[in-house]
């Protein structure tokens, strides 16, 4: 399930220049212990098993690959949709917080932690400790909090305590800070789910692996349906970028398959309001790994901007970073305004309300040239039912 790639980490986690694990000594024991760990676990044979009957039972795996007939006559060609909006809590976060639970249960852990910033990594993450019946504590900012209190909800109702990160910009970068900051004081028992492909090897690895699963669905699925497993394009948006690894990964060494990333331009990239990582960031840590984060002159993280509470981070994972200087992949942006003209215009071509994020990456067919036969693949990264309040007001401009 897991070929060796080109595209996948050294022995020390690097992807090129990009990756390794920068931590401090209170958490070299659990990353170490991870790190040395985690590929004997998820490739055994019986863990494989239990993590595909819980894919396919409990979220609802596999997720469709929807012909989008009448965005496809809009914009001349075949566009077909990855519906991860339909997966259990809709989103793809749920493949792998079943995949990390379960790994945090061979690893002897009793209580997990999470950061989540549109909080859908959030009620995955509650979702499967109230499966297997493990404590759950979720960070996310108050800004957050208020703009998703659909998910804030919900994850309260499936029994975690949600923590709010009331510094800096209260977002997505503040929740992680506040959860590495928890896990360091309490790092004998508690293992800390990192939703996106973000944070110190082996955590980036860990993620697209379970990721993975929606371009293998992809590839046999497509073959399904037009006689060939390779698309033209596939489409993802990325703030850390776990849904665009996932889609990608067994594209990586296809070099006839055009890797489009998305980012969130938020107000702008030229201006102060935005997240676009790959136009506006250098190299540098965050979080535990070396990537592309937005950072001021003297390495202080500049504060990201999205309308989308998930794409709302400064950096990206370093596999994007890698795949962005090497020119593997091409990384877009759409701004806020762009981004909710592709939902409402999804909604009303084929009655799918997408999440904020994944609109950022229908934005894309609107700066891309395609040939009419063109097969083009867009991950449908989550459903919209937590941005109904962002939708409802723009409608009441």
């Amino acid at each position: 399930m897991f070929p060796n790639k080109y595209f996948e980490p050294d022995e020390k986690g690097y992807y090129g220049k990009f990756g390794g694990a920068y931590i401090p000594e209170m958490l070299y024991k659990n990353v170490e212990e991870l790190r040395v760990e985690y590929l004997k676990i998820i490739e055994n044979v019986a863990f494989q098993n239990e993590y595909q009957n819980l894919l396919k039972d409990y979220a609802g795996r596999a997720t469709p690959l929807f012909f989008a007939k009448r965005l496809s006559q809009k914009y001349s060609v075949n566009i077909y949709l990855k519906r991860e909006d339909l997966c259990h809590t809709g989103a793809h976060k749920i493949n792998n917080t079943i995949g990390q639970i379960l790994l945090a249960i061979k690893l002897g852990k009793k209580r997990i932690i999470a950061e989540t910033g549109a909080g859908q990594h959030g009620v995955a993450t509650a979702t499967v400790c109230a499966l297997k019946g493990l404590d759950c504590i979720v960070f996310m900012g108050e800004k957050d909090i208020k703009r998703q209190a659909p998910n804030v909800a919900r994850m309260r109702m499936l029994g975690a305590k949600v923590i709010p990160a009331s510094s800096g910009s209260k977002t997505l970068k503040d929740a992680t800070n506040e959860a590495i900051r928890y896990w360091i004081n309490n790092s004998v028992d508690t293992h800390y789910i990192i939703g996106s492909v973000v944070g110190p090897h082996p955590y980036p690895d860990i993620v697209t692996r379970f990721q993975s699963v929606i371009s293998l669905e992809i590839k046999w699925q497509l073959k399904e349906k037009i006689k060939t497993e390779l698309p033209d394009y596939v489409i993802a948006c990325v703030g850390g970028g776990s849904n665009a690894a996932g889609a990608f990964y067994h594209f990586l060494d296809v070099n006839s398959v055009q890797l489009i990333a998305v980012e969130a331009a938020g107000l702008g990239v030229d201006t102060d309001f935005s997240a676009a990582t790959t136009q506006l960031g250098t190299i540098g840590i965050l979080h535990g790994s070396k990537s592309l984060l937005m950072q001021t002159k003297d390495g202080q993280v500049i504060e990201p901007h999205s309308i989308s509470a998930g794409l709302d981070y400064p950096g990206i994972g370093p596999l994007h970073a890698h795949l962005f200087e090497t020119g593997r992949a091409k990384y877009l942006s759409a701004t806020d305004d762009e981004a909710i003209a592709a939902a409402f215009e999804l909604a009303k071509l084929e009655g799918i309300i997408p999440a904020l994020e994944s609109a950022h990456a229908l934005h894309a067919l609107k700066l891309l040239k395609f040939k009419p036969s063109d097969n083009v693949i867009i991950c449908l990264s989550g459903r919209g039912d937590k941005d109904l309040s962002t939708y409802m007001k723009k409608m009441e401009e």
